[in-house]
């Protein structure tokens, strides 16, 4: 992976910031694609993260017999 790249959270603050300057739409056409390609790399790197948390989580539940919250769990605490 990208050396450049330090951590989840500053690839999604990374990433967040380049699609706020490409939504801009004031660049010249190559800083446009730099930071296109730059936001590819980071959604690259964001999505691997995500994908080796929900195999550990994967993991922790097999080992650990977690189940997941029955649904409508909290629901009475929404209500008047």
């Amino acid at each position: 992976m990208d050396a450049t790249i330090k951590d989840f959270e500053a690839a999604i603050a990374e990433l967040e910031s380049i699609v706020k300057k490409l939504e801009e739409g004031d660049l010249p056409l190559e800083t446009s694609l730099q930071l296109y390609e730059r936001g590819v790399q980071l959604s690259r790197f964001c999505h691997s993260r995500l994908e080796e948390a929900e195999r550990r989580i994967e993991i922790l539940t097999e080992r650990g017999e977690i189940k997941p919250a029955p649904a409508g769990l909290g629901d009475d605490e929404r209500k008047p």
